[in-house]
């Protein structure tokens, strides 16, 4: 895929920046380090197209004449919203509350682009199911340091977390940081005038 304009990732996340070279598309990376506090009792939904947005607003004002996009990515289990742990011992626990049961993994995008004005969020939920976890198998997980930058104390690209993973309902790169299909869709509906050769819908 080819953009007819510069295009700015507000992210430093690895993954959502393997996934966006995987399409082809040719961009910067400016990470947006912003303040993550949202008002209390925000819906998961509002609060990573909140932070998306914050992030994608953030960078625009370096990159005026670009596309810059925007993401967050909450892992919410029982109404608890849980992000990236601050230790290995929180990591455990967050693992350990995950095993055996369903949760939800929401993203929020955001892309804008100052020159016309425009400005679109959304956000997409993917439900997961983990199988039962050992404590052995938390442990090691753990052990690895893979889990510590990640919401939810898990990642189901990297090494160990696939193999947790027993169903998935959604979209799949959401679940890794990114939803492509509805990144697509959005810059189909809102940007076309951006996008190069056949990608228009």
């Amino acid at each position: 895929m080819t953009l007819q304009a510069p295009f700015v990732l507000a992210s430093a996340s690895e993954r959502r920046q393997r996934l966006l070279r995987n399409t082809g598309i040719r961009f910067e990376v400016c990470p947006s380090y912003v303040n993550e506090q949202v008002e209390p009792g925000m819906s998961p939904e509002d609060m990573v197209q909140v932070l998306a947005l914050r992030k994608a607003r953030h960078v625009a004002m370096q990159y005026p004449d670009a596309l810059t996009l925007g993401a967050d990515t909450v892992v919410v289990l029982a109404g608890d919203m849980l992000g990236k742990p601050d230790s290995p011992a929180e990591a455990e626990r967050m693992l350990g509350r995950l095993s055996g049961v369903t949760h939800s993994v929401y993203t929020g995008i955001a892309l804008l682009h100052p020159p016309s004005n425009r400005t679109v969020r959304a956000s997409e939920r993917t439900d997961v199911t983990f199988h039962t976890l050992s404590t052995a198998e938390i442990t090691n997980y753990v052990a690895s340091g893979s889990p510590l930058d990640k919401a939810g104390a898990y990642g189901i690209q990297d090494n160990h977390g696939p193999f947790f993973v027993q169903r998935i309902d959604g979209d799949y790169y959401n679940v890794v940081g990114l939803p492509l299909h509805r990144f697509y869709r959005i810059l189909n509906e809102h940007f076309p005038d951006l996008l190069a050769g056949n990608y228009g819908a």
